[in-house]
């Protein structure tokens, strides 16, 4: 079982396949997805990977959030997951997850924070039908109608459906494909819409209800952190070719 990523959700567009049908995609962007600390066994009771994604400043942190940072050597992160895993699929401290983690075809399981809505009546909360529109209904076309309590039972269940605060809510939407990837620029762009406002983090990891694709690197296609020190240091000459990104994958 392979690691999954934490993405900022762009905002969505179409892309066009070769027989000219567009295809409306979400896309996903990898702020700088790094694995901050490991969950092991002997020390957690499970194993995990603590991964860490957007830029935080230091100045608006508590000294003991700076100091969980650098133990892992990595800069503050503004959104932290956990993804559980086998112990053959930990990837280092520091490393940073790659846009082809996810290749093209495979589907996935994207999860979310809903859009608020505010207060919202039956109809538009529940789907209810509503009241009829003749035969003695009056002002109340919209309203939910009886809730069940007459003399028996006597009262109005916990947990019956009824108007109240919309949306804000954990939600997952399983067996998205992925479209398309660009690692240079760390997208992500998956077929169809996903839970969540612009800007919001977006947790993706492989689809547990399908089988997994064949061509998944595993446990992933990552950039270690010293190989992105040594390429931001390095100017490369005039005469010779800039080297290509370090982007390993494990065994």
């Amino acid at each position: 079982m392979r690691s999954g990523v934490v993405a900022q959700k762009i905002g969505m567009t179409r892309l066009f396949t070769d027989a000219g049908e567009h295809v409306p995609v979400t896309v996903l962007r990898l702020a700088q997805c790094q694995v901050v600390a490991h969950r092991t066994k002997d020390k957690n009771g499970y194993v995990a990977l603590q991964l860490g994604s957007g830029e935080r400043r230091t100045n608006n942190m508590i000294k003991a959030d700076r100091g969980y940072f650098a133990k892992a050597k990595v800069e503050p992160k503004r959104k932290l997951a956990e993804f559980r895993v086998t112990e053959d699929a930990l990837i280092p401290l520091g490393a940073e997850i790659t846009a082809d983690h996810f290749v093209i075809g495979q589907f996935v399981d994207v999860c979310g924070i809903s859009i608020g809505k505010g207060f919202a009546g039956g109809m538009k909360r529940w789907n209810f039908a509503g009241l009829r529109a003749s035969h003695g209904v009056s002002v109340s076309h919209r309203s939910i109608g009886g809730t069940g309590g007459r003399q028996d039972p006597g009262k109005t269940f916990k947990n019956k459906k009824m108007p109240g605060h919309m949306g804000v809510d954990r939600v997952t939407t399983l067996n998205l494909k992925v479209v398309k990837t660009d690692v240079e620029r760390g997208l992500i762009m998956v077929e169809g819409a996903v839970p969540g406002a612009k800007g919001g983090w977006i947790t993706v990891r492989d689809a547990v209800k399908k089988k997994p694709h064949k061509d998944v690197p595993k446990p992933g296609k990552f950039r270690l952190a010293e190989a992105a020190e040594a390429k931001s240091e390095a100017k490369p000459d005039a005469k010779q070719a800039p080297a290509a990104p370090a982007v390993t994958e494990g065994a």
